[in-house]
């Protein structure tokens, strides 16, 4: 519950401080910056070594890939047929394509399903959730925020970005064997742990709740993927599949997620609708508890 308890402090913080006269307009930018240059790749170097593939497991690593993969088809051919803003289709790939697989997944999933689950939960979130922001999210937030850029200038900027430096490292010492232990892991736990507080501070700083309507559209649409039709293609894929009952449980509840953090992050960060990518993690955290409810009753039907 300590987990929980954090999101929900933290994001709390952030809305107390919109109004602190002394906090700068420009915070949430900042935080989100700072977030992608220290947190993030600590989480890279900490995670990434640890993670083993094991190809009994394979259906869980797909979920993320599968639930990131339907929501920028769908983006793409909405944002064709209403004709979107490049900056609103890149919000909504990055908010509604990313799962909330691990700060707010593991809690839920140690709750709802016994702690003997989280080790499924750990691997979909490492090698599924983390490799895709990682990499594919980088891309989108990029391409998405640049408009027009020649591949060869888009590519430099992703080679160059931090997290992907340290995304390329994690995989690098884990292939190489190598392990943080003693004082350079507790040091990167102790940088690793300032990524939710920050990023929930900074959602809450950006968190409007006059004109709504101006985003509420969208905000439908994309919680609405995420919470809702995300975990019944996850569901339907693997119950026609034949998928094991237990890593079904595990896929559809995490697929379930609210909107990852560190992707609403990657939007804000690049200009990519602030405003409702805050809100897409601000409203979609307490939203996808009850849906969480609703998708945790339907599996202990169908998987008695």
């Amino acid at each position: 519950m300590a987990s929980l308890s954090i999101l929900v402090v933290s994001l709390v913080l952030g809305i107390l401080l919109r109004q602190v006269k002394s906090i700068p307009p420009n915070a949430p930018a900042t935080l989100g910056a700072l977030i992608l240059y220290v947190p993030l790749p600590a989480v890279c170097l900490l995670s990434l070594p640890d993670l083993r593939w094991e190809w009994s497991l394979i259906s869980l690593a797909l979920v993320a890939w599968i639930v990131f993969g339907v929501a920028w088809l769908l983006v793409k051919q909405l944002g064709q047929r209403w004709r979107l803003s490049q900056d609103l289709l890149g919000c909504l790939i990055l908010t509604a394509g990313f799962c909330n697989s691990a700060f707010v997944g593991f809690p839920v999933i140690e709750a709802l399903l016994g702690r003997a689950a989280l080790t499924s939960a750990i691997f979909l979130d490492q090698s599924g959730s983390f490799l895709i922001v990682s990499s594919f999210g980088i891309y989108v937030a990029l391409s998405y925020s640049s408009g027009t850029i020649q591949k060869g200038i888009l590519f430099k900027k992703i080679l160059l970005f931090p997290p992907f430096i340290a995304f390329l490292a994690g995989l690098g010492a884990g292939a190489c064997g190598w392990r943080a232990e003693g004082i350079p892991r507790e040091v990167l736990e102790r940088l690793a742990g300032l990524l939710t507080p920050l990023a929930l501070i900074s959602v809450g700083l950006q968190l409007q709740w006059r004109n709504l309507q101006e985003e509420l559209r969208f905000l439908s649409l994309g919680l609405g993927y995420k919470l809702l039709v995300a975990p019944l293609v996850i569901l339907s894929l693997y119950a026609a599949a034949g998928v094991d009952r237990e890593i079904v449980k595990v896929s559809v509840l995490e697929a379930g997620m609210a909107p990852m953090i560190t992707s609403s992050i990657l939007a804000a960060s690049h200009n990519l609708r602030p405003r409702l990518a805050g809100l897409m993690v601000g409203v979609g955290v307490p939203l996808s508890f009850l849906t969480l409810g609703f998708w945790y009753l339907v599996l202990n039907y169908l998987y008695p």
